[in-house]
């Protein structure tokens, strides 16, 4: 059954803020998918970044992603969870994929420290680079796009769930 729905998109984009309110708004469940990896591996992302690499990372982030079993919930995703293939063939075959679309200056101005967050980037690339190679795939595995700019929680809440009528069983 596909009737939970996957938010997807640059860290930053408010996917667990959004997830949330929208989980509350639809009487769903909710699970933060960098919640569940951390729980799984009793480590921080950067923890795990530090002792595995960015591909060790983006190995356990798939494998926890593929495996996720539920109905009528929000899931937010990590930002690289778009990396892992068969993460987003399972993630599709249980919802609506939502991806929500941040522009870069918003995006620059939000985040801190990358490294601390847990975000899976190469040295040497920086956030810009990261973000173009990102944003082809959010948008490959899109059912949705959801534009964030100018929009408050609510409203992105709001346009989700118009999007998402007629889609999702509730």
């Amino acid at each position: 059954m596909t009737d939970n729905i996957i938010l997807i998109g640059m860290p930053g984009a408010g996917k667990s803020t959004v997830g949330v309110v929208l989980a509350k708004v639809l009487g769903y469940d909710f699970i933060d998918s960098d919640l569940l990896i951390q729980a799984e591996t009793g480590k921080r992302l950067f923890e795990i970044i530090n002792a595995s690499g960015i591909d060790g990372f983006l190995k356990v982030e798939n494998e926890v992603n593929s495996r996720i079993e539920t109905h009528h919930t929000v899931i937010a995703t990590g930002g690289s969870v778009i990396y892992g293939e068969e993460a987003m063939a399972h993630l599709k075959s249980i919802g609506t994929v939502v991806y929500i679309q941040v522009p870069y200056a918003d995006l620059e101005k939000r985040l801190g420290n990358l490294l601390k967050r847990g975000v899976a980037i190469r040295n040497g690339s920086t956030l810009k680079d990261l973000y173009d190679e990102r944003v082809p795939l959010y948008e490959k595995y899109a059912d949705i796009i959801v534009d964030e700019r100018d929009k408050g929680i609510r409203e992105v809440v709001e346009t989700i769930e118009h999007m998402l009528e007629g889609s999702v069983r509730q």
